[in-house]
């Protein structure tokens, strides 16, 4: 029973249903809560850290950037075994990538919040993304570390231009115009990933 995986009994089905559809299913599929839980999460695990930890507001950015990130909601998704709740159509061939397991996370969310309201949405998130956990937390996506701290430090523009080199790729960053530092890997995330890494170091640390 999803109530069981989720720890929580929802008094209108219809919302828990929707927050599982795929788009691939039904059009009254769970974009739209997406759309809304994002902005849950985001509120809440700013809350948190704001209450909880005494670190800086770039260390708040990096860890609130990890917490509400694709990859984790992934995780958080895989550890509460949600694949077999998920309704979708034939053209998804069940593959759910961690794109629409980090969706469905925000819709579950977005239809808690809405059955029962605010605070049982907030004891969902911090029960289940482990956010009480940050002082050990570990974010190794540098990409989405760099670009939150760029976006609230400067005013700019960023890219990544990237490109085989040999049996390397070769990313570089750019903030406008200015070359901010080049990352090498053996594929274009690896080298993109790394060169972020050398951009935050250099923009941020020394």
């Amino acid at each position: 029973m999803i109530d069981e995986k989720l720890n929580y009994k929802f008094k209108d089905k219809t919302l828990i249903t929707r927050a599982l559809t795929h788009p691939s299913k039904s059009k009254n599929n769970y974009q739209r809560l997406e759309f809304l839980g994002d902005s849950i999460l985001n509120f809440v695990v700013g809350e948190y850290l704001f209450l909880h930890c005494k670190d800086q507001e770039g260390r708040l950015t990096v860890l609130r950037s990890h917490y509400v990130s694709e990859e984790h909601l992934s995780e958080v998704f895989d550890e509460l075994d949600l694949s077999e709740f998920v309704i979708a159509g034939k053209s998804l061939n069940n593959e759910i990538t961690p794109a629409i397991k980090g969706d469905i996370m925000e819709a579950i969310i977005a239809a808690i919040y809405l059955d029962s309201g605010l605070e049982q949405a907030k004891k969902f998130i911090v029960n289940n993304v482990h956010v009480a956990d940050f002082e050990t937390a570990i974010d190794d996506n540098y990409k989405s570390q760099l670009q939150e701290l760029v976006q609230a430090n400067f005013k700019c523009t960023m890219k990544y231009e990237t490109v085989k080199n040999g049996e390397y790729f070769e990313a570089k960053f750019f903030m406008d115009e200015d070359l901010i530092a080049t990352g090498y890997g053996k594929d274009k995330t690896k080298a993109e990933q790394n060169c972020a890494c050398v951009a935050l170091k250099k923009l941020f640390e020394d």
